[in-house]
């Protein structure tokens, strides 16, 4: 179909009269531009006055005598109009010819148009001629020699280096497709004088370049950050897990996923001594950077309270303040809980976190109650610490909310499906951690921070028992209760055959801490040992609670040499207060490379 004249008209709009596409001259500006069959010419500028408003006999502009041609000519985005079910080319702009080459009208678009093929146009063509409504696809990459590459949502970015004005530049496009009619030369007119015309396709791709670019950029930045925060998260957490004598124990931690940003989940294992073992696992609300950062901060301050072997409510009532300090508008929540081998259960506090979860050896699995106070940072709340049985073959599982969260579920519900994960998971505490991981569906993709600690009380059987000993002596007081004590010192540590000269620096650190309970405490006492397969542990509890301390004999004093010898001659030493009232004093012998008997 040869077409010397068109117009094209949008949906809901009142076409046109029809421009003719041969251009005459505008008249004189101080009148109107007549108007006939010879041509259409643009409305005259009108003249102003002084102030600036039109004078009054100047024409009013109207657009009704421009060409489609002189519009869409001069429009820097691409245009081309099809027509018909087979979308022959009515035209193309300048703009769409300087990039894909000149085209000519009446080809069917799959020969004559190939990149709009490429750019999966075609079928969002038909689309539009059948729903009579307008699709559009979003930056699409063009090179600059006219080819297409529709899979490429990445640009490539440019002026990087002294080549890039030389190398083919990539340009992205976003393309809409919207229904037109279309009105043809030699058309049949209707009843009322009307041109006929047929439906057709506005293909309109607006350059995007910039914004693609730009986008780019910002994620590439964010990723950094994300990369810091990761890096610093990580940096913050342990590098590598104490392992304590009577436990075994794992952590894993996963952040989010590439579009979440880096949260402060953290978790720690600390040693006590005595054979005791403090674990902590926490997470700071928010994200980013200083999300991470508080985290670390609290995480340093929790090893420094547990060094001073307070309750684990006390510890969290040091931290509520201390979070306070910090930043008062983050919040975290912790679990601090310590677990004593000789009383076999975990004595634990919890700042607003999920409930600990412990694991029987017969599989039951049981939530740690209450007590549970407020977040940290809150302030104004008196923490309370409960406890939960642990002994032999049981295991436990600290976690963050990353892990059974989920956004259209009720997090207890979240809680309930890594009870029964955990039921049924067994193997190393690494392995726990990672079938718990897989079995609560969290991937790499994941929204959440997730950070998981899962420890084992193992029971001990066969030669491996033979390395775990403990002996206890009720002190009555009395000028008996010394001799009695390094009798008793010395049969054990016989018993356990230790090497003679470790016997007798064992019997000489019993003699001293009895000879300090029974001077400076109050009955009851009661000297307890034990052994492991790495240490000996000697401890002495009485009913008073003061502390004893280091502290520098002068050559006269008759007294205060016990505690400086028991230092001297044990690999550590310490103290804590006992629940109830009175306190504990103890020492440890790591004992020789492999002694095993």
């Amino acid at each position: 179909m040869n077409f010397t004249r068109w117009s094209a008209r949008l949906p809901g709009t009142q076409r046109r009269a029809a421009a003719r596409t041969d251009r005459t001259a505008a008249p004189s500006s101080t009148t109107a531009a007549p108007t006939g069959a010879g041509g259409a010419v643009p409305a005259a500028r009108a003249e102003t006055t002084p102030a600036g408003t039109p004078a009054p006999d100047s024409p009013v502009p109207t657009l009704d005598g421009l060409s489609v041609h002189d519009i869409l000519g001069q429009v820097p985005a691409l245009v081309a109009l099809v027509h018909g079910p087979d979308h022959r080319i009515a035209y193309v702009n300048a703009a769409y010819a300087a990039l894909f080459g000149p085209r000519a009208t009446g080809a069917p678009a799959r020969e004559a148009l190939p990149e709009l093929a490429e750019l999966g146009l075609l079928p969002l063509m038909d689309q539009v001629l059948r729903s009579g409504k307008p699709r559009t696809v979003k930056s699409r990459r063009v090179s600059a020699d006219g080819t297409v590459n529709p899979a490429a949502d990445t640009p490539t970015p440019t002026g990087t280096d002294p080549d890039s004005d030389t190398r083919p530049r990539h340009g992205y496009y976003t393309f809409t497709c919207s229904p037109i009619e279309i009105g043809t030369r030699d058309a049949t007119h209707g009843p009322d004088g009307t041109e006929a015309t047929q439906p057709g396709v506005l293909v309109f791709a607006a350059d995007v370049t910039d914004q693609v670019e730009a986008a780019e950029r910002l994620r590439a930045s964010e990723r950094q950050q994300r990369e810091a925060a990761v890096t610093l998260q990580r940096s913050l957490l342990p590098q590598e897990l104490e392992q304590p004598d009577d436990l075994r124990v794992a952590a894993t931690y996963q952040p989010g996923g590439k579009d979440a940003a880096v949260g402060g989940d953290w978790y720690d294992v600390i040693t006590l001594g005595a054979g005791r073992t403090a674990l902590v696992i926490g997470d700071v609300m928010g994200r980013g950077v200083r999300a991470a950062a508080v985290m670390g901060q609290l995480r340093t301050a929790v090893r420094a309270y547990a060094r001073l072997d307070l309750p684990p409510h006390e510890v969290l009532q040091l931290l509520d303040g201390l979070a306070t300090e910090i930043d008062p508008t983050q919040i975290a929540t912790c679990v601090y809980a310590v677990h004593d081998p000789n009383e076999g259960r975990l004595v634990y506090a919890s700042a607003g976190h999920l409930p600990i979860l412990v694991r029987d050896p017969d599989g039951t699995v049981r939530r740690a109650a209450e007590p549970t106070g407020p977040p940290l940072g809150t302030g104004g709340w008196l923490h309370t610490s409960g406890t939960v049985p642990l002994g032999p073959g049981s295991s436990a599982v600290l976690y963050t909310d990353g892990l059974v969260e989920r956004r259209d579920e009720d997090i207890y519900d979240g809680v309930e499906a890594l009870e029964r994960a955990f039921s049924g998971a067994t193997g190393s505490p690494q392995v726990m951690c990672d079938r718990l991981i897989r079995a609560l569906g969290v991937t790499a993709d994941h929204d959440d921070d997730v950070a998981v600690l899962v420890l084992q009380h193992p029971a001990r059987t066969g030669h491996d028992a033979e390395l775990f000993h403990n002996a206890a002596l009720e002190l009555l007081g009395g000028v008996e209760a010394a001799p009695r004590a390094r009798a008793f010192a010395s049969g054990v540590l016989a018993s356990w055959r230790f090497p003679t000269e470790l016997r007798d620096l064992g019997v000489l650190a019993a003699s001293e801490l009895v000879a300090n309970s029974l001077q400076h405490g109050t009955p009851p006492m009661r000297l307890r040992m034990r052994r492991t397969d790495r240490r000996l542990i000697i401890e002495v509890t009485d009913g008073d609670d003061h502390l004893p301390r280091r502290r520098r004999a002068e050559p006269a004093d008759e007294a205060g040499r016990g505690i400086s010898i028991v230092a001297t001659i044990a690999s550590s030493w310490g103290s804590r207060r006992t629940p109830g009232g009175g306190k504990a004093v103890w020492c440890e012998f790591a004992l020789p490379a492999g002694h095993t008997s």
